[in-house]
């Protein structure tokens, strides 16, 4: 499992700056301020009714006053802080989900597609109230994800109340390997190319090329739909390298901390290799981070139709802070702005062409979640595997127009990218 500790993690972005040296009235402040905190450690040190260290005690209150500020930032304890390094580009263990702490209540911000929980059925904005038979109630976030992780083939028990029920269910889902496979696609016109990125690690960009290169090489490029749909997000710098596949020049993101003067631009680089075909873009609640980044910078360059629902409005930033004695600090230290200065954060990205998505019915495929994409089977993941029977012929006709009749905002993207030149004609 994957979750927002580790989307964006990079170097301190910020240079440190001198302010003038405090008055001596601020000097006061600070020391009345020490002095309280050291008066209540010795208090509850000398009479809580159990024996607690003092490091102990001041681990807590670091962990709470850096906890207070907002639901991403973390104090990490040394074995926290080893965790949040799990490399991006390696498998790991668990059941495939983005979570986050809102309002002390744990929410799903995503499932990860093709993994248990992906299958289990969650969605996002799903609540989490128990993890096996434990209440989330004041539960952290790190703690959640402790629970949560555990030995592929191990089950851990949610107790979900689903965003469209008033009931809670128990759900049993057991841990598995989690895939790392980021880009997926299939052809669903001659010329039209489904392109569905599912996290950015990474290789996300290198993989996305690739299959559109090979595409080419049995197409003439036409259209693509870009899905980003239940996308938690991922890595900064794959964010700006797949929105740079598809413009020219201009800013793509900045971030902005609390300092105006260190603020950070990040530009396309006007490479020759931009792919200038009409682009249609799919996004909806579970779209997260660096997917809103990609939709919001194509949006503002007018490059692509962004189709579907608002987005889920994660727009801060987190450094990773490391201490001397092997603990760390995961701190919000500035926002996302798109290349037009609009702040993600709680906001998320408005699309051009709001369309909710219609559900299927529930007596058809119930084994699997048709909610918003397609059955691995409906893909040619890699168009390099060889296997041309998966991308010819009755067999794959059949999968795409399957892929259709189940998602009625992929239909309407698909519609929209084939019209997009004749409506710039009007224009």
């Amino acid at each position: 499992m994957r979750i927002s500790l580790w989307i964006v993690t990079f170097a301190l972005l910020f240079t440190l700056t001198v302010a003038p040296g405090p008055t001596q009235a601020g000097k006061d402040d600070h020391f009345e301020a020490l002095k309280r905190f050291s008066q209540v450690l010795d208090m509850v040190e000398s009479y809580y009714v159990k024996p607690i260290s003092r490091k102990e005690l001041i681990d807590n209150s670091i962990k709470g006053m850096i906890e207070q500020l907002d639901p991403h930032s973390a104090y990490l304890s040394p074995e926290d802080y080893k965790e949040i390094q799990v490399d991006t580009a390696g498998k790991f263990s668990g059941i495939g989900i983005e979570i986050s702490l809102e309002q002390g209540r744990l929410s799903v911000v995503s499932p990860i597609e093709d993994t248990p929980a992906y299958k289990a059925g969650l969605q996002p904005g799903d609540l989490i109230l128990e993890i096996d038979g434990q209440s989330t109630q004041d539960m952290t976030l790190l703690d959640a994800v402790k629970l949560i992780r555990g030995e592929k083939g191990t089950t851990v028990n949610l107790l979900i109340l689903h965003r469209d029920s008033n009931k809670p269910v128990e759900v049993a889902i057991v841990r598995g390997t989690i895939p790392i496979t980021s880009v997926k696609t299939q052809s669903l016109d001659d010329g039209y190319l489904y392109l569905r990125l599912t996290k950015f690690h990474e290789s996300t960009t290198k993989n996305m090329r690739d299959e559109i290169a090979q595409y080419q090489k049995q197409h003439p490029l036409k259209g693509i739909v870009l899905d980003l749909r239940n996308n938690p997000g991922g890595l900064l710098g794959q964010a700006v390298s797949v929105t740079d596949t598809f413009i020219e020049d201009g800013t793509i993101v900045y971030i902005q901390g609390k300092d105006e003067s260190n603020r950070k631009d990040f530009f396309a680089s006007r490479n020759s290799d931009e792919i200038k075909v009409p682009l249609v873009v799919l996004i909806n609640a579970g779209s997260a981070s660096a997917s809103e980044i990609v939709a919001g910078a194509l949006q503002d360059h007018k490059r692509a139709l962004i189709v579907g629902e608002r987005s889920f409005g994660k727009g801060s930033v987190q450094t990773i802070i490391p201490m001397a004695d092997g603990s760390g600090i995961k701190l919000t230290t500035a926002l996302y702005y798109t290349p037009s200065g609009r702040s993600i954060q709680a906001m998320g990205i408005e699309p051009d062409l709001k369309i909710a998505f219609l559900a299927p019915s529930k007596d058809e495929d119930k084994d699997m979640r048709d909610r918003f994409t397609v059955r691995e089977k409906d893909l040619s993941r890699h168009l390099e595997n060889g296997d041309e029977s998966k991308k010819t012929g009755p067999h794959a006709e059949q999968e795409v127009k399957d892929m259709l009749e189940r998602d009625n905002q992929l239909r309407m993207a698909l519609e929209l990218v084939k019209s997009l030149p004749k409506l710039r004609e009007i224009q």
